[in-house]
């Protein structure tokens, strides 16, 4: 059973960092593409960053090109975000996703939440300014 959980999140003023990790455990972790999302109040979740198995390609929404860099280290089955010069329109509850889809990045399937089976429960980040 695929179990996810994140952390780390929490309160940072505007132009600050963050790093939210998601601890990975019940499957193999390195044959699962994961990603983030996140999901303000009254909105729908939106994709933010997507990584190969290998971490060898990322994908980035616009929204958090050149802030955001997503990465993985399989031998803790723990993938990262890491947030920098955070903006209060960055505020939102972050979840990571897993998908067995090899190609989702390829074929840009990674930003779609219907691309992904697992799901944490999620970690809020607010930012203020």
């Amino acid at each position: 059973q695929v179990q996810l959980v994140e952390s780390g999140g929490g309160l940072v003023q505007a132009g600050g960092s963050l790093r939210v990790s998601c601890a990975a455990s019940g499957y193999r972790f390195s044959t699962y593409a994961m990603a983030w999302f996140r999901q303000a109040p009254g909105k729908e979740r939106e994709f933010v960053a997507a990584i190969t198995r290998s971490g060898d390609r990322t994908l980035y929404a616009d929204s958090v090109k050149g802030r955001f860099t997503i990465s993985r280290d399989n031998a803790k089955n723990t993938v990262y975000l890491q947030m920098n010069n955070l903006k209060p329109e960055d505020t939102a509850v972050y979840y990571c996703a897993a998908t067995a889809n090899s190609w989702a990045l390829v074929t840009g399937t990674a930003r779609r939440p219907s691309e992904y089976n697992s799901w944490g429960q999620g970690t809020q980040v607010t930012v203020s300014s």
